[in-house]
């Protein structure tokens, strides 16, 4: 179905091929995963497939590409639409249309279908992703999940034949993502489509795939049955760790397979989490936020306090991000009251709210304006008085190794997030609000942002982080707060609402049961020989 022979991409202005030599044959109704750092190479690659490199980004390619047998470098992109569906890592910036139902119908309509096909297939489609409710919605105002899921279903009522995903699960709560793999599974053994995918959350993909291809960012490729390729890999998720830690051989690629094993390993006593015992530095009460007729947040009450990291999860839509940006005060908020140091920051000026409230939103990119990564940075020690560089050191500890004149639009998911992460952290803001921090990052860069939260808070600030990333969760924070329709039904330590939740419960807590929530613990419950 897919045929690489030698391929070498090296894009404008770059010495170094980012694609060095890569030959790759993948079969029909295969289900691919592609692995590797941010900015390793892996969109690039799957660019390839569909001509959008080089056509569309402009670079030298050299050697051959062809799906269907039909070479990508003959044909315009626009030409493979009904070969190869995209769906790219911002949902948004892919959208054509204003309403969830006419963007499902638009690539059909484009490929002259006729009505009754179109209509069955919208039907279809609405009901696979479980989003039937949202037909009449229009995009802008629906979550980062949601849009995530009408981006995916947009390309599938096309039905093409190859479906190439980049970060496809990213802003998807646990069970929305299983949900989507599920589904994506049916078409690969039903239809036969040749799935292709990169994610950098393996743990919800591995057991899906049939086949792994990791892009170390050398130019070359690894391809091979996932247990062959994560055996060296120097990135893993965490039921291969555990696999790793405990001499399993073959690693799991699931949680039944290493709950099967689990019985042979001697653990002691699990750790004891940290709590914070510092003040309290915000206060919020009785929050409210409407839109429209549409109540998103209904009468919350949050407190937070010094040296704390408090994780907000709970489905796509349940009013997250609706009540980070009230408590931040750039939001609406109809109703209730916020308290950082005696003041209310929505009472502020947009420079004194930041002072006291930082907020990183989930479509980074909203807060990059200039023309050059190092502009950026520059902006930033400026408006918030630090010393220069102090931007950019940040950034290095996100994402080493950008390139201070690349513009910030060119970079990946993953870097742009570092570099707005970096930007907002510049201020040292007493409290923190990350919306989705994590998505399009890699292990190595979530690692990164842990030790950088693991920072704040010894310096005496607070951090919420609003995610669906239950593994990063169990990593940084101490305490969880869910959310569903707006409210807030369940506060308290991270280990006894992770543990006890089939939906927000880490692969390890899957395998061992509460309270292990991390590989981390488990080593540190091993006898020393043995870690």
């Amino acid at each position: 179905m897919i045929e690489l022979n030698h391929v070498t991409f090296t894009y404008r202005d770059r010495s170094e091929p980012v694609l060095a030599d890569v030959t790759l044959s993948i079969g029909e109704g295969e289900l691919v995963l592609f692995a590797g750092q941010t900015g390793a190479g892996k969109s690039t690659l799957l660019g390839t497939i569909n001509g959008l490199v080089p056509h569309f980004t402009g670079g030298h390619l050299e050697g051959t590409v062809s799906v269907d047998g039909v070479t990508t470098r003959s044909r315009p992109p626009r030409e493979f639409a009904h070969l190869v569906g995209v769906v790219g890592q911002d949902p948004l910036a892919g959208f054509v249309t204003d309403t969830v139902e006419d963007e499902l119908a638009y690539g059909m309509e484009q490929l002259g279908l006729e009505p009754q096909v179109m209509r069955r297939r919208v039907e279809e489609t609405l009901d696979l992703l479980g989003i039937a409710e949202l037909r009449r919605r229009a995009l802008r105002t629906l979550s980062g999940g949601q849009q995530q899921r009408v981006a995916i279903g947009s390309v599938l009522t096309t039905h093409p034949k190859v479906l190439v995903l980049d970060e496809p699960t990213s802003a998807l709560d646990p069970t929305a993502a299983e949900e989507v793999l599920a589904t994506l599974a049916r078409l690969v053994e039903d239809l036969g489509t040749t799935v292709l995918m990169a994610e950098h959350r393996m743990e919800r993909v591995i057991p899906f795939a049939d086949r792994m291809i990791y892009v170390p960012g050398t130019g070359g490729v690894v391809d091979g049955p996932p247990p062959e390729v994560l055996k060296d890999m120097p990135i893993a998720p965490p039921i291969v760790q555990l696999g790793r830690l405990a001499s399993w051989d073959p690693l799991p690629m699931t949680v039944r397979d290493a709950r099967r094993r689990a019985s042979s390993l001697a653990l002691g006593a699990p750790p004891v989490r940290s709590t914070s015992e510092g003040e309290e530095v915000l206060t919020a009460s009785g929050i409210v936020v409407r839109y429209g007729p549409k109540v998103a947040v209904r009468e919350a009450d949050l407190s937070l306090r010094a040296g704390e990291v408090l994780a907000m999860m709970g489905r796509n839509g349940s009013g997250k991000s609706s009540l980070l940006w009230a408590v931040q005060g750039s939001g609406p908020r109809q109703g209730g009251k916020v308290t950082v140091e005696g003041k209310d920051p929505k009472t502020l000026s947009s420079a004194a709210a930041r002072a006291l409230v930082g907020m990183v939103p989930q479509t980074a990119s909203d807060l990059l304006y200039l023309q050059t990564v190092a502009a950026e940075c520059e902006a930033a020690d400026a408006e918030s008085g630090a010393e220069t560089g102090f931007c950019r050191a940040l950034l290095d500890r996100l994402a080493p190794g950008i390139d201070p004149e690349s513009h910030p639009r060119d970079l990946s998911e993953g870097q742009r997030l570092a570099l707005v992460l970096a930007v907002q952290l510049s201020a040292a803001p007493r409290v923190m609000l990350l919306d989705e921090p994590t998505r399009g990052l890699d292990y190595t860069a979530k690692a990164a942002l842990a030790q950088m939260i693991a920072a704040l808070t010894a310096e005496g600030k607070a951090v919420v982080v609003a995610t669906h990333d239950v593994e990063f969760v169990a990593t940084v924070a101490q305490r969880v707060v869910v959310m569903a329709e707006g409210e807030i039904v369940s506060d308290g330590p991270t280990d006894r609402v992770l543990g006890g939740s089939p939906a927000f419960a880490t692969q390890v807590a899957k395998i061992l049961g509460e309270p292990w929530l991390t590989v981390d613990d488990v080593r540190s419950a091993l006898p020393q020989e043995v870690r």
